[in-house]
């Protein structure tokens, strides 16, 4: 896709896959509403045929999920057919990601964006390229590129393990004072390891903050 991006000339480019499940005639539509102005026109899958309950779940659940965490809004029911103007593409093409979620990053450029809603047809023929491994990939580069949310569970764990050793840390120096034996041996070792596994969790959280 990116290749194809970088070597269109035109006004405007068109993204649509070749299995014929995005129905040709929908590009009108999209080009209509460029020709209002629109920067990008998006088709917003309103049906989509031949899919398993299972893909269809998890893309929505995944999609909305990922616009609760992330700054950037990604419209739902949407893939990679639609319409970009060249004003996008000039900026689409200095954006040199090698794990490239090519929605989210449309959606980043911003400027002036719509939808279209279409029928999705089922797979005329052959078998999906997008096995769930890769789509757990897709959703792993999504995530970390536009979101701050993993390296926020980093710190808030990080926090979590400097808090319940540093109660650990009380817990044992009271009990030694009151001369009980439970915690002989190796208590003070765990709780320092636990301690600076908590520091360096909240170093990397905040390091890539």
């Amino acid at each position: 896709l990116t290749a194809g991006v970088d070597l269109a000339s035109g006004d405007a480019v068109i993204v649509l896959d070749a299995d014929l499940q995005d129905p040709p005639e929908v590009v009108l539509e999209l080009a209509a509403k460029w020709r209002e102005g629109y920067d990008v026109v998006y088709a917003v899958r309103d049906v989509r045929e031949g899919e398993t309950r299972f893909k269809r779940l998890t893309a929505s659940l995944f999609y909305r999920g990922f616009n609760r965490i992330s700054e950037v809004k990604v419209p739902l029911d949407v893939g990679d057919f639609r319409l970009v103007d060249r004003r996008v593409l000039d900026v689409f093409a200095r954006m040199r990601e090698s794990n490239r979620f090519v929605r989210g990053m449309f959606s980043w450029i911003g400027l002036r964006q719509t939808g279209v809603l279409y029928k999705r047809k089922e797979r005329f023929a052959g078998e999906t390229k997008y096995p769930l491994r890769k789509m757990l990939r897709l959703a792993l580069n999504a995530i970390t590129s536009f979101s701050h949310f993993p390296l926020q569970i980093a710190t808030f764990l990080g926090f979590l393990c400097a808090g319940l050793s540093a109660a650990a840390i009380l817990t044992v120096v009271i009990l030694r004072l009151s001369g009980n034996q439970a915690f002989f041996g190796q208590a003070t070792t765990l709780i320092a390891v636990l301690f600076l596994g908590g520091i360096q969790l909240i170093s990397l959280g905040l390091l890539g903050e």
